[in-house]
């Protein structure tokens, strides 16, 4: 038996000193993975190997790239009819995701799911990752990993990578008009894509990959989730950021609500851009903010809006700021989240206060007849994702906030579309190891909803101490949707996964850090597992992780919501074509 390992490469020699002073507080921050030649099952059902030629560098090819296009693989998967399109041999220096050339290998699995996979031509580890994509999808991409910054075994090609455009070609929401791209973009494509990439995997390498993985933000982290309740045996290992996966309601109802708290009764905006800056400011000192100017705990924040309500005569100024009753009335509601005639949230979630400088061209237009990405979100998901035909001519305001438009709208597609089922126990009994992350500053995906659905999985799961064994969850300060804002950003959840799923060992903590423009480290602090969060208690320098230690948030353990839905087992649908008809029945596959 022998023993292949790759060590970290940081990128920043500043950093250095940062992660001495943090090694106490923050595991999975090198890695050393162990393989063998013969290979050996692991929880995605991986085989024994076959065929493979092992050397220090890694597993190298059994075939040549020109025969990976060669290969007649329509029978491979059973089901899932696939073409491989293209097989081409890419330089290192052409590799966007490491120092490593790749057999870059383009294909199609039917009706029109497009996918590349990158196939490392040295330093293989047996290991295979699937990337997510952000949007409504639409093109693909293996460019980039999230929730990856700095030490990671893309950087050695340990990983063959993989991504889908999830079934279509365009930004837009009108593929979801066939029934058949709806359930590709909704649930599928994904699980499609891990069967046709691990045969792929196989035949190049002549053995199985022996752990896989998938990695993804926004409506990544929704496929991402999907895969752990729809297909829990397809990874071993999951990184779900900052995830769309109450895909439904958010799209409809808090995109609509933030809209329509802007644009008060369809007028012209009451908070553009250039309020934002003074806004903020009033939102950090009613905070109670640090000096470093981030709110490391905004659920216990209720800073109201009225505190600085302008006075009779008084002109809002960027040095003396204050706000209009309609400027009160928006900020409230953007605060509160969608509500219908009883109080009740038709999304579990909310803006945070302190995430008010992400809002720009999402939340708030440029001017104040501007347009939103709030709103045009709302626009592609009426038109053409939730009712049976098309709707061209709905935009935001054609939204209802009531109960019996939340029924109308959920009943029809949260079962297709969402990924909300808190039931993981299938995906923990397969061994599979989750870490949920998200940005407390998002303007697009309020963090509150990823709370209150890990609390549902907690719930479900029988509790704090049993959830955290498999599944954990990692909350930025700061920091906006996917990354940015004012938090340290750049995080290495990547390297924890695969160290929690190789070598058991739970993520404590994960580092997060502050980056420049020329790559040099300038902050770092860690984060904690919800619902603790890192609270200065040293004095020390804000931007040393040292400084910190974990303090339980009494506002995100206590966090609870008078939702109008709800988490639940038993929703999912599945839809397929039965003797030329597209059929539509309960289920997960």
């Amino acid at each position: 038996m022998r023993t292949l390992s790759r060590w970290c490469r940081w990128s920043s020699a500043s950093f250095m000193t940062a992660l001495a002073a943090a090694l106490a507080l923050v595991t999975g921050v090198s890695m050393a993975l162990a393989d063998t030649a013969a290979g050996s099952a692991s929880a995605s059902g991986s085989a024994t190997a076959v065929t493979a030629n092992t050397t220090a560098s890694g597993i190298e090819p059994a075939m040549s790239c020109s025969g990976v296009g060669a290969l007649d693989l329509v029978a491979a998967v059973p089901g899932v009819p696939f073409e491989v399109t293209s097989a081409t041999e890419v330089a290192a220096d052409g590799n966007t995701l490491g120092n490593w050339a790749h057999c870059d290998v383009k294909g199609v699995i039917a009706p029109q799911i497009h996918f590349e996979l990158r196939l490392p031509q040295t330093g293989w580890q047996a290991d295979y990752l699937q990337l997510g994509c952000g949007g409504l999808c639409g093109s693909v991409s293996t460019a980039a990993a999230a929730a990856s910054y700095g030490c990671v075994p893309l950087t050695d090609g340990a990983f063959a990578v993989a991504s889908s455009d999830e079934g279509h070609s365009q930004g837009g929401g009108l593929f979801s008009t066939d029934p058949t791209l709806r359930a590709d973009f909704g649930y599928k494509s994904d699980h499609l894509l891990a069967q046709v990439a691990k045969v792929l995997v196989k035949h190049y390498y002549g053995r199985p990959a022996t752990h896989s993985y998938f990695d993804g933000c926004s409506q990544g982290g929704h496929q991402a989730l999907t895969e752990a309740q729809r297909y829990p045996t397809d990874f071993d290992g999951i990184v779900a950021g900052a995830p769309a996966n109450n895909f439904t309601a958010l799209n409809t109802f808090s995109h609509a609500w933030t809209a329509q708290s802007v644009f008060l009764d369809g007028g012209p905006a009451t908070i553009t851009t250039a309020d934002l800056a003074p806004l903020h400011t009033a939102v950090l000192k009613g905070c109670g903010a640090s000096g470093d100017g981030i709110i490391a705990d905004p659920l216990s924040c209720t800073w109201d809006p009225a505190s600085i309500k302008c006075q009779a005569g008084q002109t809002s100024t960027a040095a003396d700021f204050c706000l209009t009753a309609d400027q009160i009335t928006t900020l409230r509601r953007i605060y509160a989240g969608p509500t219908d005639e009883h109080g009740q949230l038709l999304y579990p979630g909310y803006q945070l206060r302190g995430s008010e400088l992400n809002w720009a061209g999402i939340v708030v237009p440029t001017t104040a007849t501007g347009t939103t990405g709030d709103q045009n979100f709302v626009k592609e998901t009426i038109r053409y994702q939730v009712f049976d035909e098309t709707h061209p001519e709905l935009t935001y305001r054609d939204v209802k906030f009531t109960s019996a438009y939340f029924k109308k709208i959920m009943r029809s597609n949260e079962g297709l579309y969402d990924a909300t089922d808190p039931d993981l126990s299938t995906f923990k009994k397969a061994g599979g190891k989750l870490i949920l992350w998200h940005g407390l500053g998002d303007q697009h995906i309020p963090a509150v909803g990823t709370m209150a659905y890990y609390k549902a999985v907690q719930k479900a799961m029988g509790g704090a101490a049993a959830t955290s064994g498999f599944a954990r969850l990692f909350l930025l300060p700061g920091v906006a949707h996917c990354g940015g804002g004012q938090g340290p950003d750049k995080l290495d959840a990547l390297t924890a996964i695969v160290d929690w799923v190789t070598k058991d060992r739970a993520p404590e903590s994960l580092l997060t850090r502050t980056v420049d423009s020329s790559g040099k480290t300038t902050s770092s602090r860690p984060t904690y597992p919800f619902p603790h969060v890192a609270k200065n208690t040293t004095g020390g320098s804000p931007d040393s992780p040292s400084s910190y230690t974990a303090v339980k948030s009494t506002a995100e353990a206590g966090l609870t919501l008078n939702w109008l839905g709800s988490f639940r087992s038993g929703y999912e649908k599945a839809g397929n074509w039965v003797h030329g008809k597209w059929v539509v029945t309960p289920g997960r596959a």
